[in-house]
């Protein structure tokens, strides 16, 4: 009797993104954060939409300041470029940077120490340049790096086991970004896979600069029951404004009328899909925007979503007019002023 021979099943092909890259490529070093951080959450959902959105990681740089938040660029996108600036120094580097180099992706991580704090003067004026990145605040309510005191995001009247009671407002960061004209403004909750992949696929297109306000819970100082940035607060408490569904132009896709539907197209030809939960809502109603998140605060509700978005307003190097060879890789020659060009400038002085 001839035994039947076994068959060793065909080996799986690897799935790859637009560029022919795995996702394992697109992960960084090992975590050296809390066990259950929000931030190693957040730092999962940016390689999925990196992977997904086909990014060149070679034309990426990552930027952040100090804090646990700021550690996390090296935890994802391990082939691209980094600066690890001082604290609250983000956006002043990152600034230059995209300037000298307008063809690079920005993607920035900042905590709400470094970013509602020491660097708020540094983040404001970001916003109101509107430099071309992505804006990852990881909000956890307090310093966890040097062992949880208070920021500045800290919910008034907030309890802390080691700094006592909080008794000053909070600042917002999403308001702080709508009264410095930003052009895209997003909150969303680490705990959230889903709506934060597709927020940030979208910040990845925006042309301008996307703040993303993401709750991040601090497993170690701020994870109670009653604080406001902890996992089962925000379980409990999170509200979508909207489902959303991200469509890149490489997708063939024909956008239909729907009356509970709202799309908006970006500059690069990407479609965002918000459709409307419960409340209807218009992303691009800036007044609107205002008045939602200052009803969030006052009942204590935690909004998740785009509140508003803006896709026509130029960003930092078209206003500067920047030429289209990178200034970073310009030569000497072209970039150094003629004695003539020097001597016309000083007598129009």
């Amino acid at each position: 009797m001839t035994a039947t021979p076994t068959r060793t099943p065909a080996p799986k092909t690897p799935k790859v993104n637009s560029i022919g890259l795995e996702k394992n490529a697109y992960k960084g070093g090992e975590s050296t954060l809390c066990n259950g951080c929000g931030h190693d959450s957040i730092s999962s959902r940016i390689i999925n939409a990196a992977w997904e959105s086909g990014l060149d990681q070679t034309q990426v740089v990552k930027f952040s300041g100090i804090g646990c938040s700021s550690k996390t660029p090296a935890y994802f996108l391990g082939m691209s470029h980094a600066f690890n600036s001082l604290h609250g120094r983000m956006p002043s580097i990152a600034t230059g940077a995209l300037v000298a180099n307008k063809t690079l992706t920005g993607i920035g991580v900042s905590g709400d120490g470094d970013t509602a704090s020491i660097g708020i003067g540094g983040f404001k004026h970001m916003v109101r340049r509107n430099v071309p990145m992505v804006y990852v605040v990881e909000n956890n309510g307090v310093y966890g790096l040097t062992k949880g005191q208070f920021s500045a995001t800290s919910d008034k009247g907030q309890k802390l086991k080691y700094a006592g009671v909080n008794n000053f407002m909070p600042l917002d960061v999403c308001l702080e970004a709508l009264a410095a004209n930003a052009t895209f403004v997003a909150r969303s909750f680490a705990g959230d896979a889903k709506q934060l992949e597709a927020l940030l696929k979208a910040a990845f297109s925006h042309k301008g600069l996307a703040i993303l306000d993401v709750i991040s819970p601090c497993v170690t100082f701020n994870n109670h029951d009653d604080s406001t940035k902890s996992y089962n607060w925000g379980k409990e408490h999170e509200i979508q404004l909207h489902e959303l569904n991200f469509v890149p132009s490489f997708e063939q896709i024909e956008i239909d009328e729907y009356d509970d539907e709202r799309e908006v197209q970006l500059h690069d030809g990407s479609w965002l899909l918000l459709k409307k939960l419960g409340e209807d809502y218009d992303p691009t109603n800036k007044i609107l925007a205002y008045q939602t998140l200052e009803d969030a605060r006052r009942d204590q509700r935690l909004l998740t979503g785009i509140f508003y978005i803006e896709p026509e307003t130029p960003d930092f190097n078209d206003l500067l007019h920047t030429v289209d060879t990178p200034l970073a890789l310009l030569t000497q020659a072209e970039t150094r002023p003629s004695r003539e060009a020097l001597k016309h400038v000083m007598e129009a002085l």
